[in-house]
């Protein structure tokens, strides 16, 4: 990789910026007016001066010079504006400096050659005046006798400025105008060239920044310091003076070093000046001039070697050239140099030539090399960049064209091809993605004709046709759906509330919310048809997955593709079949569900219905997750006693009572015969059907608590009708009641019904069944014996548990009956016989009737009871109470007795059955036993036993 010069130069801006490598400071800052205006008349002064006066004329050659040397002492003071200043010091100017400046100043050269002797005198005595010691020699005093004397011959205005700086001074010493700059983590040596920004070094050294500016560069140990409370034990010991040579149009200053120096006192406190002293270190000449030039040729040749590799290298090599010193070289190259601030500290420490010349050059040695090492690895690494970015144009330059192709001969599409659209259309989440296009190249590979080609496009054409996007959720309006609800069901009203409450949430959350909704009731009540209803009303596509008899978890979950003829499982399934992420999803006959040795298909819908599991369903087929969070889940179920407890726990019930008469005889009218006629393609007016047909179909020819065998038999009416129009018979048919056994072709069903008179032993119950409620009669009989019990009628075990425990209540309310059971066998009977039977209701019926026996006394047929007793004679609660109600309705029951506890359950009980019927709530057995007739002692009755 190549660089230019304006590369090399940004590279360089962007590293003092950043400022990774060195950190820069200020202490002193703007210096005052008067101070420099006293300087400024000082040197004038002493320009005009005799020639026997020791540095005349150095004061402006030292400002023209490129380099310098520095000592003395350097005392701040505080300007006007409040910031910390420097005040002037005696600068003693070193020719050893212009050793280094280059042959077109040989002149300057010469002539500070001639005066070297004579300045290095001046600045030792210089440093030996400004010694903070308390006695001063009298080599001091002379120097202070002699500057005082050419102080007295400056001006009076410059007598003037000299007296208001010492007004702002403790104590005043005269030299040169410094700067002291802290840096951190910068390479600094002496007789070199350092590189700072002009802004930086601006906000940190003073407001304005001039050419020849005196700087002294003194290094922190720590990255951290306060320009207000400034202490010696914050810098290392040892600093380098120099000045500001040159001040670039690039936005750059150049700092020329001069000598090494040792800070003898640095200290300022808030408030006070800055007090600065400082003695020049000396370098130990032990290297050999011939060497240091053959090491410096050396090192300008690996760095002419490495930066051939750049761009600029040729630009860089002149610049390389330049370079006088294995110092400067260091200098130039600090920002990028791994070294840390200790160790280029120790650099500057050393005072052997020699070893400090193996130190630098065992450091920019290592920089070479790791350059080296560096630039390989970047180029490699451009290299392989650039290959994937021509191989990028490549592609999109082909899909372009390939995509061109396509839209002018869209039937020339492969199908391929038509499924890597599909693949970048479908908004598929990342892992499925990948997935699919690693079966996607498998099927490129595999070619048309591969063993696997079939099964692996199936796959790919499964995938691609789901919808992976989120569908927006729309705004519902509440009137609406519950419009869309009645429109197609009469009555439900728990159902239609609690679908309104989740629309009115989505609304607000604007996601699918909520709990899985369980419709659990008898068959025919429109469990499964109000799915289409919430979908029309939500505004959703309908789906309908029947579990009855699934028996197979892969089913549910789908066959891995390992298997020959794998398939997805039902959920997914259906989800493709609607073509959308959010449908309304009806599970039909949950309760149906089976096990065998290929899994438990109820334990793999626990993560499909759970809310919190169900955003990642993860199907066997397809092997990616799939989120069903958005599908609005309803299951549906005749009864709750086989579905598991953790997948019940998921859902929430919502219980379906049959319908009533009344509103059989709505749905009947308003739903059931519309759509008959519609199905045999009748009009309406073809087909007249009485309100007493009608009635007498829901009473006398169905026996359920749904509608599904009315609309059998309407459907039968319709197609009779049908038949009489098309054979000219005539446009309209009417039937009435006494047409429905001719039309229907059947005998009217036999509904059990109470008899007008009772007799002992003989009692009416209610029952519940998975269609509805139904009466039943529990009988008993008692024959000689020896007191042996039967029961008969297909009774479950809870059902004889009951029996037994009537048997012993009785006993104990009729203890004057003991010979009765002694002397006597009973047998208890429970029609019909071919209908199994179980469930504690039948406690206080039994009871009741086996009390009617050993009385002798008859109970009226029209009292209907149900609830379970236990040994103490309490009634406790039951289910199913409204469908037993019903039942008891239509079998002409005028009063029904239910358990207390029972009470609260009649508010689900439709108003025109509680109109017809007495419902009598009991606490015990003896109020049973009073509301029916029997009587019997007051000393041996149940309450007053628990009271003994």
């Amino acid at each position: 990789m190549y660089m230019s010069m304006q590369d090399v130069l940004e590279q360089i801006r962007s590293l003092l910026k950043k400022k990774k490598r060195g950190r820069i400071s200020a202490i002193s800052r703007e210096i005052p007016q008067e101070v420099l205006k006293k300087q400024n008349s000082k040197q004038e002064n002493e320009a005009q001066s005799s020639t026997g006066q020791r540095a005349q004329g150095q004061g402006s050659e030292a400002r023209n010079s490129l380099g310098q040397k520095f000592g003395g002492q350097s005392i701040g003071v505080q300007n006007t504006e409040g910031h910390s200043a420097v005040a002037p010091e005696t600068v003693e100017q070193s020719l050893a400096r212009q050793e280094q400046i280059k042959a077109d100043q040989s002149e300057e050269s010469n002539t500070a050659a001639r005066s070297e002797g004579q300045n290095t005198e001046t600045r030792s005595t210089r440093q030996n005046i400004e010694t903070r010691s308390a006695g001063r020699s009298a080599e001091s005093n002379t120097a202070a006798h002699r500057e005082g004397q050419n102080t007295a011959e400056h001006s009076a205005e410059g007598q003037s400025g000299i007296e208001r700086a010492k007004d702002n001074m403790t104590e005043y010493r005269g030299g040169n105008v410094m700067r002291v700059i802290p840096v951190y983590n910068m390479m600094v040596l002496p007789h070199s060239y350092i590189y700072f920004q002009v802004q930086s070094f601006k906000n940190i050294a003073g407001q304005e920044i001039r050419q020849d500016d005196h700087v002294l560069l003194a290094v922190l140990k720590e990255d951290s310091f306060n320009t207000k409370d400034l202490r010696k034990e914050e810098f290392h010991s040892v600093a380098v003076e120099g000045s500001v040579t040159e001040i670039s149009g690039d936005g750059y200053v150049v700092v020329r070093t001069g000598q090494r120096v040792k800070i003898l006192e640095l200290a300022q406190k808030e408030g006070e000046p800055l007090l600065l002293e400082t003695a020049p270190l000396s370098d130990i000449e032990d290297l050999d001039r011939e060497d240091s030039e053959r090491k410096l040729k050396e090192i300008k040749a690996e760095l002419k070697t490495l930066v051939d590799r750049f761009r600029a290298g040729s630009i860089m090599q002149t610049m390389i050239d330049q370079y006088g010193s294995i110092q400067e070289v260091a200098c130039i190259l600090s920002p990028w140099l791994s070294l840390k601030n200790e160790e280029r500290y120790q650099v500057l420490k050393e005072d052997r030539l020699s070893v400090r010349t193996k130190m630098l050059e065992q450091i920019l040695y290592e920089y070479v090399e790791v350059t080296k090492v560096t630039s390989d690895a970047r180029n490699q690494q451009q290299e392989d960049y650039q290959k994937l970015y021509k191989e990028q144009a490549l592609q999109k330059q082909i899909d372009y064209l390939q995509k061109e192709l396509d839209e002018m001969h869209p039937e020339k599409v492969s199908d391929l091809r038509k499924l890597e659209l599909k693949i970048e259309e479908s908004g598929m989440n990342e892992i499925a993605k990948k997935e699919a296009s690693k079966i996607l190249n498998r099927l490129k590979n595999e070619g048309t004709n591969g063993q696997e080609a079939g099964m692996l496009y199936d796959y790919m054409d499964f995938v691609t046709g789901l919808s992976w996007k989120k569908e927006e959720q729309k705004s519902i309006d509440l009137d609406e759906a519950e419009k869309i609800l009645s429109e197609d069901h009469f009555g439900l009203k728990k159902v239609k509330e609690r679908m309104i409450q989740q629309i009115a949430v989505m609304n607000l959350k604007k996601q699918q919310s909520g709990s899985i909704l369980l419709f659990v009731g008898a068959p025919g009540t429109g469990k499964t048809s109000i799915g289409k209803s919430i979908a029309k009303a939500l505004g959703r596509k309908y789906v309908r997955v029947s579990l009855g008899g699934v028996r197979d978890e892969a089913d549910i979950r789908g066959h891995r593709r390992t298997y020959l003829g794998a398939m997805p499982g039902r959920i997914m399934d259906g989800i493709h079949k609607a073509g959308v992420s959010n449908p309304v999803m009806v599970l039909d006959e949950v309760d149906k569900l089976s096990s065998s040795y290929n899994g438990d298909p109820a334990a793999a819908l626990l993560e499909v219905l759970d809310p919190e599991q169900n955003n990642t369903f993860t199907d066997h087929y397809m092997n990616v997750p799939y989120d069903l969070s958005d599908v609005l889940f309803i299951c549906t179920a005749n009864t709750t006693d086989s579905i598991p407890a953790p997948l019940l726990n998921r859902m929430e019930v919502i219980q379906y009572q049959g319908y009533t008469p009344r509103e059989k005889f709505e749905i009947g009218k308003r739903h059931l015969m519309k759509k008959a006629l519609k199905n045999v393609g009748l009009q309406p007016e073809n087909v007249e059907l009485s309100d007493e047909a009608l009635e007498s179909i829901i009473s006398d020819y169905t026996r359920e608590g749904g509608v599904r065998g009315l609309k059998k038999r309407l459907d039968t009416l319709c197609r009779i009708a049908a038949v009489h129009l098309v054979r000219g018979k005539g446009e309209k048919i009417t039937v009435g009641k006494e047409d429905l056994q001719e039309y229907l072709d059947m005998n009217p069903l036999h509904h059990r019904a109470v008899e007008e008179k009772g007799r002992a032993g003989v009692v009416t119950g209610l029952a519940w069944t998975a269609v509805g409620g139904e009466i039943l009669f529990i009988e008993t009989l008692a024959t000689k014996g020896e007191g042996k019990l039967t029961i008969t009628g297909q009774l479950g075990n809870v059902m004889k548990e009951s029996a037994q425990i009537a048997i012993s209540l009785v006993k104990s309310m009729f203890p004057e009956k003991a010979s009765f059971f002694k002397e006597n066998d009973l047998h208890i009977h429970v029609p019909d016989g071919a209908t199994p039977k179980d469930g504690p209701s039948a406690g206080v019926t039994l009871t009741v009737a086996l009390s009617s026996l050993v009385t002798g006394q008859a109970v009226c047929p029209q009292i209907a009871m149900t609830g379970e007793v236990s040994l103490e004679g309490k009634v406790n609660p039951i289910g199913g109470l409204p469908e037993k109600l019903m039942a008891a309705e239509r079998a002409g029951v005028k009063t029904v007795l239910i358990p207390k506890a029972n009470v609260d359950d009649l508010r689900d009980v439709p108003e025109e059955v509680k109109d017809k019927l007495e419902i009598r709530p009991v606490e015990n057995v003896d109020e049973a036993l009073e509301i029916c007739g029997i009587e019997k002692g007051e000393e041996v009755s149940t309450e007053n036993k628990s009271e003994e």
